[in-house]
């Protein structure tokens, strides 16, 4: 069982940046590939950024890449989500995921077998 704790998330201007941390139980984390959501209000959840075992490979969705960067800390048990430059349209809840199993670069929520909660993100313009 891994248990996924967001953190992080808040109100921020157009413009501004927010770092949000998910922290993670069990011995295992460094083994899974890690990835982050989101779902607005209305909208399906969809996948933001992914990081390998070893942090060694991550992959973005079109809409952040160049803004948003993934990272992880596995002696901490934590990965990162540091988002710059952010929009409007951004604002979602935002989610960690952890894949046990990874088969190829895991882009949607079927995939990952842990959730957590979510952390609220809002940017006004």
């Amino acid at each position: 069982q891994v248990q996924l704790v967001e953190s992080g998330g808040g109100l921020v201007q157009a413009g501004g940046s927010l770092r949000l941390s998910c922290a993670a139980s069990g011995r295992t984390f460094r083994r899974y590939w890690m990835g982050w959501f989101r779902q607005a209000p209305g909208k399906e959840r969809e996948f933001v950024a992914g990081i390998s075992w070893s942090g060694g490979n991550t992959y973005y969705a079109d809409s952040v890449k160049g803004r948003f960067t993934i990272s992880r800390d596995n002696a901490k048990n934590t990965v990162y989500l540091q988002m710059n430059s952010l929009k409007p349209e951004d604002t979602a809840v935002y989610y960690c995921a952890a894949d046990t199993t990874v088969v190829g670069v895991p882009t949607t929520p079927k995939e990952y077998d842990y959730w957590g909660q979510g952390t609220q993100v809002t940017v006004s313009s």
